[in-house]
């Protein structure tokens, strides 16, 4: 069977806003004024229809503040900066003033946790401290010092 071709047969797309021939006119298969009238004007992929966007809403749910609580955020500092600091002695008892005078944490009310990288040669004290990392702690007590 042969495929009859017509001048209908590939139409090309209606040309929309050129009067009453086109068979879309005068607005174009739009409406009067407003944005969705203008062209070039889409709606955003995340538009919800009216609806308070997602992003608007997750800072309101009960959980999420009350999770942000929950975190403890811990100023890190390892065994070599301790070593390496001339400000520490040996003899000294480390605790968290100590630690702002050498600069090596920035507040004095936060938490502190003790890393084991590097080797520690000075002997110290640790008193004040809220966390050591296993490794850490099992080197301090492996030499003799006192975590208190």
């Amino acid at each position: 069977m042969e495929l009859i071709k017509s001048k209908w047969y590939k139409r090309s797309a209606k040309r929309l806003g050129r009067w009453s021939g086109s068979g879309k006119w005068n607005y174009s298969g739009k409406w009067q004024k407003g944005q969705n009238a203008r062209s070039g004007w889409s709606k955003p992929d995340w538009f919800e229809g009216g609806q308070m966007p997602l992003m608007r809403r997750i800072p309101k749910l009960k959980w999420f503040t009350r999770y942000s609580k929950l975190i403890t955020n811990y100023e890190l500092v390892n065994l070599w900066d301790i070593e390496a600091n001339d400000f520490i002695k040996t003899g000294t008892t480390i605790n968290k003033a100590v630690l702002l005078e050498a600069r090596l944490i920035d507040n004095v009310s936060s938490a502190v946790k003790i890393l084991d990288d590097g080797d520690l040669i000075k002997k110290v004290n640790f008193e004040g401290i809220e966390k050591f990392s296993k490794s850490a702690k099992a080197t301090i007590e492996d030499k003799g010092w006192e975590i208190k």
